[in-house]
């Protein structure tokens, strides 16, 4: 199903669960540190970079687009973590390990709202996305246990 919103077109499952896609981008393949961007609701809180599939688009492409939109990341798409699922909100979020290649000066969102990005240990995400974004934390914790495959 597909619905039209002021600036985007929003796609959900059979279940009606909001399709989006995800992705830790790591600095390596040692995967020790990850990249945070600070939330477009509230500057002070950060989340992994991610968001909503878009009509004719696969997670995977959806992944890709949305850290060069939100984070100025570009790099290797790995493995998929799986898909993860947030009740209270409704969505259903494929996640993807991105190794980062490319930092860019600007993007997209930092020249649009402000936004930042950051590069953190695996412990420090887990603890800056605890109390606003357990769901995000589940990732986190699963590249931690899944095996590495780098591209």
């Amino acid at each position: 199903m597909v619905k039209e919103k002021p600036n985007s077109t929003r796609i959900y499952d059979e279940d009606g669960y909001r399709r989006r896609a995800a992705c830790l981008c790591v600095r390596s393949s040692d995967e020790t540190e990850i990249l945070l961007v600070t939330s477009s609701r509230t500057s002070d809180h950060w989340v992994v970079p991610g968001g909503g599939v878009e009509p004719n688009e696969d997670s995977s492409e959806a992944a890709i687009r949305e850290v060069m939109e939100e984070a100025g990341v570009k790099g290797v798409l790995g493995r998929c973590l799986g898909t993860f699922e947030n009740t209270e909100r409704k969505h259903r979020t494929s996640v993807y390990v991105l190794v980062v290649t490319q930092e860019l000066d600007e993007w997209e969102d930092s020249k649009s709202i402000g936004r930042q990005r950051r590069w953190v240990k695996v412990e420090e995400a887990l603890e800056l996305l605890a109390e606003h974004k357990p769901v995000q934390c589940s990732y986190v914790k699963l590249l931690t246990q899944s095996e590495r495959k780098v591209p």
